[in-house]
């Protein structure tokens, strides 16, 4: 169902498993399981490359792990190519890879353009992905930039592990939130229109949700002493306020008037939410996000509501006295569940119902993932049952990818507000640190226009930004902060990107000088340490790939990057490439140099982030 894109060569780690399994049969008479045949990296210490270990397998051989290993060595390096010798230390069998086999898997991986990853076949599983999910009140905020960025990172790795992708957003487009903005709006706003405001859309009707609140609670504060005033104490008085707020009830009111589908209404609705998705377009692109398919809650409410009141009609759910309907989890160890108010309107657990039946009748999706907060863990864990209870096969098998907040520290990019940092301000502040920071190294290049300045300050500073949020475990709370993200040094963006375009300059100018890079190295060509190092660290590139599918994990791919950065950075510190001893060493080496760089590129684009040919 899901194939490596790979030459006819069989991998290293294949050929000394195939052959490790003929040793068992030939020298114990027996057959085992592959799964038996253990190999891990040999230890910095010790000679070898790859190392058995030999006690899985002593109940077989019936002999100690010494006699066992020594045994299986002597085997592997008379019948196996892709061995040149081995030792053994406390029973482990460290075994030393062939030169010729190093050259043919450097070969293997020069020939293959996405090596690492698996094609994506008309066969291949289909997993939806869902993220951002934004209100249509607000501007995107740091916490969306984290999501998103979480989000599109992952839907490249599931794409790389061979699984069709279906990006998705889920978008809260109705709701009482909704409705005080627009009755702002309408009070406030003189027919105001971004254009006019000079302001994105997202930022004009965040304006008007913030001047909501702001009258709202004025007016909370008169009605509360009036009321004191006519004997009621500071608590009551502050409830009867709340209760008879003449704003709160003309925002209810034009509720109920959208649901009533009322034209004037609704015409506002959609102008205001349409200047919204102008805005929030805008900060798609500049985060390099997209969707190939997007929900609003105003579509699948309806469709949440009857799959409960159908839930209902079978016996799934209970109605209480206030005509409240619910969910009793008691059996599954959680408690009950409001699925519908007493009035009849929906809470959020039923439009996920509504979308979820949506989004299953619309794709064939055989893995749901929704990237959504930790605050919702326990949301989701009731999602899963009560999908599964209403008969949808595929309930249990929802993934919810949780991740922890986002902060940055005291006092640094504040909004106007002072509370929540805009993800436009963030985006515009990070292009414009790498921009200062980057100035001296871009002014150096020949050449340069203003327009290839502006891109690599892009490059850099979303590079930097995005590294940085996905290099965390997606799981714990972080602290974001901008300085240290543009560094060019050290686990960052920047540093991997700059090493990137050094390579790349080392290639132009080796394409300057008429050099030719070979389609294959010869097989008879120089390797030393530091070069097998680099091998051996680019075939990593396919288990990253894969243990960051199954953990969910961009983490695991922006640390690979910085690690194959650092191998390459040594390799270079001590060895020339243009000016290597022998031709022969140079162009080994510009083999390698090309395919670092293109494993780099292709992980770097898993998290979503762009390498610059020059910087």
């Amino acid at each position: 169902m899901q194939s490596d894109k790979r030459t006819n060569e069989m991998k290293i780690e294949e050929q000394i498993t195939t052959a490790a399994l003929a040793a068992v049969k030939e020298l114990y008479g027996a057959d085992v399981p592959t799964q038996m045949i253990q190999l891990q990296k040999t230890k910095a210490n010790f000679e070898g490359n790859l190392t058995l270990v030999t006690f899985p397998l002593l109940k077989t051989s019936r002999k100690n792990p010494e006699e066992t290993a020594k045994e299986i060595g002597a085997y592997l390096k008379d019948n196996c190519n892709a061995i040149s010798d081995y030792n053994v230390v406390k029973g482990f069998l460290n075994l030393v890879i062939a030169p010729a086999a190093w050259i043919g898997l450097l070969n293997d991986i020069h020939a293959n353009e996405k090596f690492g990853e698996k094609q994506v076949t008309a066969d291949s599983p289909l997993a939806m992905v869902e993220y951002s999910s934004p209100n249509t009140n607000k501007p995107l905020h740091l916490g969306h930039v984290r999501n998103n960025l979480l989000g599109w990172s992952l839907s490249k790795i599931m794409e790389a592990n061979g699984y069709k992708v279906v990006k998705t957003n889920i978008v809260n487009d109705r709701g009482i939130h909704i409705c005080k903005s627009m009755l702002a709006w309408q009070k406030w706003g003189n027919g105001i229109t971004p254009e006019q405001a000079g302001k994105k859309g997202d930022h004009l009707i965040g304006d008007f949700y913030v001047a909501f609140d702001k009258h709202y609670r004025e007016e909370l504060a008169t009605l509360t002493a009036q009321f004191q005033q006519e004997g009621l104490d500071e608590e009551a008085a502050k409830a009867k306020a709340e209760q008879e707020s003449p704003l709160m009830k003309e925002a209810h009111d034009m509720l109920v008037k959208w649901e009533a589908n009322d034209p004037e209404v609704r015409a506002l609705w959609k102008m205001m939410n349409d200047w919204v998705y102008a805005g929030f377009d805008e900060t798609y692109k500049a985060l390099g996000v997209g969707f190939d398919k997007i929900y609003y809650e105003s579509n699948t409410y309806l469709e949440g509501k009857k799959k409960v009141e159908e839930g209902l009609a079978k016996g799934l759910f209970i109605r209480k006295e206030d005509n409240s309907v619910w969910a009793d989890l008691t059996n599954e160890g959680l408690d009950q569940k409001l699925l519908l108010r007493s009035d009849g309107t929906s809470v959020y657990m039923t439009q996920d119902i509504g979308t979820a039946d949506m989004r299953f009748k619309d794709f064939p999706i055989d893995k749901m993932i929704y990237v959504v907060g930790n605050e919702q863990n326990y949301h989701f864990q009731v999602l899963s049952i009560l999908l599964d209870r209403l008969g949808f096969k595929w309930g249990k098998g929802l993934v919810h990818f949780s991740y922890g907040m986002v902060e940055l520290p005291n006092g640094k990019m504040k909004s106007r507000e002072g509370t929540v940092v805009d993800a436009d301000d963030l985006v515009a502040s990070m292009i414009q640190n790498a921009r200062t920071l980057s100035e001296d190294k871009v002014n150096k290049l020949e050449d340069i226009t203003e327009e290839e300045k502006n891109n690599i300050a892009r490059i850099v500073g979303m590079g930097a930004l995005k590294y940085f949020i996905l290099k965390v475990d997606a799981r714990k709370n972080m602290l974001f902060n901008p300085e240290e993200s543009i560094d060019f040094n050290g686990n960052t963006g920047p540093f991997i990107q700059y090493t990137y375009a050094r390579i790349r300059s080392i290639l132009r100018k080796a394409n300057a000088q008429g050099i030719n890079i070979p389609a294959t190295v010869e097989a008879n060509a120089p390797l030393n340490e530091k070069e097998i190092a680099l091998i051996q660290k680019m075939n990593d590139f396919g288990a990253a790939v894969a243990q960051a599918g199954v953990d969910y994990s961009p983490s695991g791919i922006a640390n690979y990057c910085y690690e194959l950065t650092k191998e390459f950075n040594q390799f270079y510190h001590d060895y020339s490439i243009l000016n290597a001893d022998t031709e022969d060493e140079k162009t080994t080496r510009l083999v390698l140099a090309q395919n670092v760089a293109k494993v780099i590129k292709n992980g770097m684009e898993l998290l979503g982030i762009e390498v610059p040919e020059r910087m």
